[in-house]
């Protein structure tokens, strides 16, 4: 079993970007792994090559961890102690599910989604502790890191008029300029990696985040003109856009006011649909 950086992830659509490849060896079976990106957002794209078959699955940024964690349960768990588990990344669900056959153990993961079939790559446990798991989540891990120093370049002119919600195909979440790293459901999907800067250089730099809930997208941009410096806050839902102005005398007020909204729904908050994982009782005998 090996691993290495390479090329092999399959070929994307013409807007795709190739961030990162990573290609793993374990038994029979090539796995590939490539971290994308296009402007529907960032994903990784995991494939599984036989001398016979080829499987794909499609897991937003936003999951990476989730998968890194996940491997990590089974690559470190006894063999009576695993069970099944489903992660729920919005409009997509995941199914993990250890077998075995006469080669061994092995992880079967599946994805599901109203705008794709279902697709299944398995994974070897390896022939001595679980290796081909715990080279798996060494890969994730790499990724997972390398994804939080993949920034997207600042655009000084509507930089967010450029930037389209997420498909079904790629998974809903949240669109940074600066970093995926995945937030907590708790913080409704926001990216918090870029603080604020000092006035003085505001107008030096394009910052920009965007946000989106449910079918909604909310773009923030500190911009500039001859009255000073303001934070746009813009909503767009379908070809609708409308935007206010705070200026940035009044940010910290705005701040407060929002976590008091936060404050007072938090019990609704944390029960909205976010990401998930459940354990999936056994089945009766």
């Amino acid at each position: 079993m090996e691993g290495n950086s390479g090329g092999g992830g399959g070929g994307g659509g013409g807007n795709d970007v190739e961030l990162l490849c990573k290609t793993l060896q374990v038994e029979h079976k090539l796995f590939y792994f490539d971290l994308k990106e296009n402007p529907r957002g960032r994903y990784l794209k995991i494939s599984e090559k036989t001398s016979a078959t080829r499987s794909t699955i499609i897991v937003p940024s936003n999951g990476i961890s989730w998968f890194l964690d996940l491997f990590n349960y089974y690559a470190n768990s006894d063999d009576q102690d695993v069970f099944s588990k489903e992660l729920q990344l919005d409009t997509k669900v995941f199914y993990f599910d250890v077998g075995e056959n006469r080669r061994g153990r092995f992880l079967k993961v599946s994805e599901a989604s109203v705008s794709r079939n279902r697709s299944t790559i398995i994974v070897p446990a390896g022939s001595a502790r679980d290796e081909g798991w715990v080279a798996f989540r060494n890969i994730l891990a790499e990724i997972n890191e390398a994804s939080r120093l993949f920034v997207l370049p600042n655009q000084n002119s509507e930089p967010s008029e450029h930037l389209v919600g997420l498909s079904d195909d790629v998974g809903a979440g949240f669109i940074s300029s600066h970093s995926s790293q995945p937030s907590p459901a708790t913080d409704l999907n926001v990216d918090r990696s870029a603080d604020l800067p000092p006035p003085d250089d505001v107008n030096n730099m394009g910052v920009s985040k965007v946000i989106r809930a449910d079918q909604k997208r909310f773009f923030f941009d500190l911009g500039n003109n001859n009255r000073g410096h303001f934070l746009r806050i813009s909503e767009v839902a379908g070809s609708d856009r409308s935007s206010i102005i705070l200026p940035l005398s009044g940010l910290k007020q705005f701040y407060e006011m929002v976590g008091h909204f936060v404050e007072i729904t938090k019990d609704r908050i944390e029960g909205m649909t976010g990401a998930n994982v459940r354990t999936v009782d056994p089945p009766q005998r």
